[in-house]
């Protein structure tokens, strides 16, 4: 059986091989590449690669592409390798594809700006990532052969911010966009904070290379600082205090040093909120993202929502999928450790993304999608609302009680009744478990029975559940505290226990690690708040020591089936490094903090009659 199994191995790869190589010969032979640097209003040159099909009898839409991150290779022989992409299924419809350097990129003209902010009153010559669009597709309609004067645009993470900015254009020839996991706020909840507290873990290894100015257009870019080290916990923990961080990466990255100067959430952050400018909306918008997307989990939930209020007659959906960041684009039968039982990118693929552009780009068929098309864990499949959150949510508290137990709907009834623990910034709760350096992109679904083995972590659990019980929507913290110093962060956990006796069944695909599930603690979401902005993001307080406080937040959006069997657990800790920043616990400026400024700090977590901390969950009926 091992022979027939390796044969049939050796056998699909040929396969694929031999598919793919088709695919490559068919591309360069159907497609011609041309490079143009397109004008904009102000009379800076955006470099452009535009791969047009060489069929002259027939007209053909624009699928484009905005990007910081270089459109390579650069030369006219040089092909994109489309053939290892599913949008393959485009180029043979005779897409004509577009890959831009934005504003002060690669070889770009014009000098680049970190999140752009939208100027809605903008004038003459002045200019914004809307306008820059507007621009290109202008020049584009007019001076590329054989168009059908139809556009779409689409990109993932940061060409998502550009793909929001572009639905914002106005251009009548922009008929549909699609945003992927969009850059939206980089202090709420994208890649570089969440709710105030810096993700110095995914910045750090960022900026060095990326921020790096070229005050000229250039093909390559630095590679960025390296640390000695393959531990990213003891590396990140020596290092210390912020300023250290600063030290390390210079004066030569303008945006590092905004992000010092901006440590609240200032009109300079607010202009930098891609929401802002989604009203009036004319383009179909299909915002995508992923359930566990490490990097940009906040965007797509949020820009969908804000387009709902804002902009109501946008044709306005959004997919969510199981998915990592980009994973859409990938195999999509598991997360880590868990599984589907089913490749969830293929369907988004084949049913949703390529249905949809090609109705507003070529006049196919409707596909019918509904407003909200949701995967949801747990249950493992797809749902279809007409809104999200859907109708039938019922908020419901799941209350914190002794004995580390959890109550949904049944508030305590004790007197002074808490959990306490201390928070040592020389020993950070890990954020995962293992020795590595990257951030971990599996760490959205990882186990988290490393953590309820430590003494600084809280864990709560519920009875073994008679029934399912469906979550849908966001998850709100609600935690009555008390802190020994003037400041601390708080993370809560929403986990999913598995039965100790849990497997998945043969034929799922996985990782192929056979990690042992049962008694499994999958993290279903976590979200982290830094303390001093609990009552406002503008303006910090700071905690008075031993005083009772209300450290409210909200969590991103969740649709997961917690099976009969199963048990919900909660838990709480005040650091999760390095993903975050470790907060040195006095009410300050942490940026400009010293590494003789961190302090040990005791967290109680209340959960009486009088203080009854809970967890809001959206509970589908």
């Amino acid at each position: 059986m091992k022979k027939i199994s390796l044969l049939s191995c050796f056998f699909l790869i040929s396969f694929f091989s031999f598919a793919q190589n088709q695919d490559s010969i068919w591309f360069v032979n159907n497609y011609t590449k041309v490079e143009e640097y397109i004008p904009m209003r102000d009379g800076v040159r955006l470099f452009t690669a535009v791969y047009i099909p060489k069929d002259t009898t027939s007209q053909h839409p624009f699928l484009m592409t905005r990007t910081p991150y270089s459109c390579r290779p650069y030369g006219a022989n040089n092909y994109t390798p489309m053939w290892n992409s599913y949008k393959m299924k485009l180029a043979r419809s005779g897409y004509i594809f577009v890959f831009q350097d934005v504003r002060g990129r690669y070889m770009s003209e014009g000098v680049f700006e970190d999140v752009r902010p939208f100027n809605k009153d903008k004038k003459g010559k002045e200019t914004d990532e809307a306008s820059d669009t507007y621009d290109a597709i202008d020049w584009l309609i007019h001076n590329t052969k054989n168009n059908n004067g139809k556009v779409a645009v689409t990109g993932t993470s940061y060409p998502g911010f550009y793909s929001t900015e572009a639905a914002l254009s106005g251009h009548p020839a922009l008929v549909a966009v699609s945003p992927q996991a969009p850059v939206t706020d980089w202090f709420m909840g994208d890649d570089f904070h969440h709710k105030g507290a810096f993700f110095i873990m995914d910045a750090f290894s960022f900026y060095p290379f990326f921020g790096t100015p070229h005050p000229k257009p250039s093909t390559t870019y630095t590679r960025g600082f390296s640390f000695k080290s393959d531990d990213n916990y003891n590396a990140y923990l020596k290092t210390g205090a912020l300023k250290n961080f600063a030290k390390l990466m210079g004066d030569s990255i303008p945006f590092w040093k905004d992000l010092y100067d901006h440590p609240n959430y200032d009109a300079w952050w607010q202009a930098r909120n891609a929401r802002t400018g989604l009203y009036n909306v004319k383009p179909a918008m299909l915002w995508v993202g992923g359930l566990f997307d490490a990097e940009d989990c906040f965007g797509a939930w949020n820009c969908f929502k804000a387009t709902e209020s804002q902009s109501p007659e946008t044709n306005n959906k959004i997919v969510m999928g199981p998915w990592y960041h980009g994973q859409w684009s990938r195999e999509g039968s598991f997360m880590g450790n868990v599984r589907f039982g089913q490749n969830t990118s293929e369907f988004f693929q084949d049913s949703i993304e390529i249905p949809f552009f090609n109705h507003y780009l070529l006049n196919n068929p409707d596909p019918g999608l509904d407003k909200a098309n949701i995967f949801f864990s747990g249950e493992n499949q797809w749902h279809r609302f007409d809104q999200w959150p859907p109708k039938n949510v019922s908020e419901e508290n799941l209350y914190l009680m002794d004995n580390a137990k959890l109550s949904l709907g049944k508030a305590p009834t004790g007197k002074n009744s808490y959990d306490q623990y201390v928070s040592d910034p020389a020993h950070p709760v890990p954020y995962t478990a293992g020795i590595h350096f990257r951030r971990t992109r599996e760490y959205m679904t990882d186990d988290q029975r490393f953590a309820s083995r430590r003494t600084d972590v809280l864990s709560y659990e519920t009875d073994t559940l008679p029934k399912d019980i469906t979550l849908a929507g966001p998850v709100i913290a609600d935690l009555l505290a008390s802190i020994s110093t003037t400041d601390a962060d708080f993370v809560v956990k929403l986990i999913d226990v598995f039965p100790d006796d849990f497997d998945y069944p043969a034929d799922w695909k996985g990782n192929g690690e056979n990690y042992p599930m049962g008694g499994y603690e999958m993290l279903v979401r976590a979200e982290i708040m830094r303390g001093k902005f609990r009552n406002s993001f503008e303006k910090p307080e700071p905690f008075v020591p031993g005083k009772i406080s209300e450290v409210k937040w909200e969590l991103p959006d969740v649709a997961h089936t917690f099976k009969k069997g199963h048990r919900i657990m909660i838990q709480i800790q005040s650091s999760w490094f390095p993903l975050a920043d470790s907060n040195p616990q006095k009410f300050e400026d942490i940026y400009q903090a010293n590494d003789s400024d961190f302090q040990k700090s005791t967290i109680r977590i209340y959960h009486d009659a009088a203080h009854p901390s809970r967890i809001i969950l959206p509970v589908l009926q």
